[in-house]
């Protein structure tokens, strides 16, 4: 069995554990917080970051390779996948699509985690649970003009195209809908301002592999009334 080291608003945990679900892997999950630089985890990852996932030991398995497996960074764990489990590929049709597939999954991991992402958690997670102390006004306002230009971006590209990577949905939207659900946990979005991207991220986000996020909570912090809804 595979077990995924993450916590609840780590959002490239979260996409690693849409892939899993979309490609129906079978997995338990266990929270680890890098922050607070665990041996057993830092034994795993050196890098102690989240995601991380094990395989767990199975002396009945006939394939020793399998009997020891670590991977790590949501990018190297997704195309182990993607490479490995042939079912539900994600990665786009042909290779324009595909090459525009990973265009939006940088985009989002890098340009979007950069400029809005890591701010949110910096100012309404860590500040509030770990320093005990209010957000820095100005970095929130910055995060939060941050991510209405980027949801812009995502009414701009629902216009034109059926999903973020082109017509068929893939990693592109899955990596998307991973960091826009954080900040939406962290009320970081007015959907009501950007129509088309929330009939986009509700369109993802009633898919199965979505439910277990919804219902996964940070302990000291409540999400909008909105977050669990199906539709709102």
């Amino acid at each position: 069995m595979w077990l995924l080291h993450h916590y609840p608003l780590c959002p490239f945990s979260r996409k690693v554990r849409l892939v899993l679900g979309e490609k129906r892997i079978a997995h338990d999950v266990v929270q680890s917080y890098p922050w607070e630089s665990r041996p057993e985890f830092t034994a795993l990852n050196p890098a102690n970051q989240t995601p991380v996932l094990v395989w767990t030991e199975d002396a009945a398995n006939p394939d020793p390779q399998m009997r020891q497996i670590i991977l790590c960074d949501s990018t190297a764990i997704i195309e182990y996948f993607e490479e490995t489990v042939a079912d539900t590929p994600i990665m786009g049709s042909g290779p324009l699509e595909r090459a525009e597939v990973r265009r939006m999954t940088a985009w989002f991991d890098q340009k979007f985690y950069a400029e809005a992402g890591v701010l949110l958690l910096q100012e309404r997670m860590w500040h509030r649970l770990f320093q005990r102390q209010p957000p820095n006004t100005t970095t929130l306002r910055n995060a939060l003009v941050a991510t209405e230009k980027h949801l812009g971006y995502v009414d701009h590209l629902i216009d034109t195209r059926r999903w973020l990577g082109g017509a068929t949905f893939s990693l592109a939207d899955i990596t998307a809908a991973a960091h826009l659900s954080v900040a939406d946990y962290l009320g970081g979005i007015e959907w009501d301002r950007h129509p088309v991207a929330k009939q986009w991220y509700l369109a993802v986000r009633s898919r199965r592999s979505f439910r277990s996020l919804l219902a996964d909570r940070m302990p000291g912090l409540t999400p909008p009334a909105h977050y669990e809804q199906l539709d709102f």
